[in-house]
């Protein structure tokens, strides 16, 4: 028997940190889809093809050989048979994301990779349309949720453990405040939660709480 479990959210709401924590302590294997994106819009960027350029990255799509490769408790993206790294985590690869990801040619190409892959495996998956679009019919479905200062904190903190801090809180406040309205008014798969997805604000609490809580909200499906 297989699970899906979907995690959306906003930038920066912790869904990555929380689904790692929680594939790890049930032995799910984590999907990252934002990290696909990310490896399209870096691969592009590297090309000198820009975010608004359809038909270049209509066309150059077709070249990329993007693969998700079990690697433990996670898939692992990889670019042309070569693991990704931190580059696609770039103050560049940030800004051009989600422009790149609103294509709906760009969602259909990642979205058919990501259903391919949950049919064989049980998933905890996290992005901002899985619930709503990759996974509709997941067994559990959690929307995370933070103020928009304390997700700004949480990408600068985390940009200075990664020695990327080029911006300031300020500078990341805003371009947080214009990513959270750019993917929840996008014509293709908007940022919203599911109807049936439940709603965890995780301002307040460490990760361990949150990952703690969304776990007792899995068990009952195992």
């Amino acid at each position: 028997m297989t699970i899906q479990i979907a995690i959306d959210g906003p930038a920066s709401s912790g869904k990555s940190t929380i689904a790692k924590q929680i594939a790890r302590q049930l032995n799910i294997a984590y999907v990252d889809s934002g990290a696909i994106y990310r490896t399209i819009t870096y691969a592009l960027l590297e090309n000198n093809i820009q975010p608004n350029d359809s038909e270049a990255i209509k066309e150059q799509l077709q070249q990329f050989d993007i693969e998700l490769m079990a690697d433990q408790d996670y898939f692992e993206v990889r670019l042309n048979q070569q693991p990704i790294g931190l580059e696609i985590r770039s103050e560049q690869v940030t800004a051009a994301v989600s422009e790149v990801s609103a294509y709906p040619f760009v969602r259909e190409y990642v979205n058919h990779k990501l259903q391919q892959l949950s049919r064989n495996y049980s998933v905890i998956m996290d992005g901002r349309d899985i619930g709503t679009v990759v996974l509709p019919e997941a067994e559990v479905k959690i929307f995370l949720t933070a103020s928009a200062e304390v997700r700004a904190q949480r990408r600068y903190e985390e940009n200075k453990q990664r020695n990327q801090l080029t911006q300031s809180y300020e500078d990341i406040l805003q371009a947080i405040i214009e990513r959270d309205r750019y993917d929840s008014n996008r014509k293709i798969a908007p940022l919203r939660k599911a109807e049936d997805a439940i709603e965890v604000d995780t301002s307040n609490l460490t990760v361990e709480e949150v990952v703690n809580k969304v776990i007792s909200m899995i068990q009952p499906q195992l």
